[in-house]
């Protein structure tokens, strides 16, 4: 007789159990592997992060340009000051 083999896991659960393997055995052994795929969060974490950096700083840039910053500060203190007296 051939014997099959199988990952630890699973061999070590048929031999505690010596019964068939179940059905989410049988599902995750009939799934493609995701070793490809390491990394590919992080990757997109980066992307996410370098298109919020641009964005802050093309938001920078037309405050710093336009006067708004100090707008901003103003109407932030005056709102402040406001609630406090």
């Amino acid at each position: 007789m051939s014997q099959t083999v199988l990952s630890p896991t699973i061999h070590d659960d048929l031999k505690s159990t010596a019964e068939e393997p179940s059905d989410s055995h049988l599902a995750r052994l009939s799934q493609p592997s995701r070793r490809h795929e390491r990394g590919q969060a992080t990757a997109e974490y980066a992307l996410v992060m370098l298109a919020a950096a641009a964005l802050a700083g093309l938001l920078i840039a037309w405050a710093a340009t336009t006067g708004g910053i100090g707008q901003l500060f103003d109407a932030v203190m005056s709102s402040l000051v406001g609630r406090v007296t």
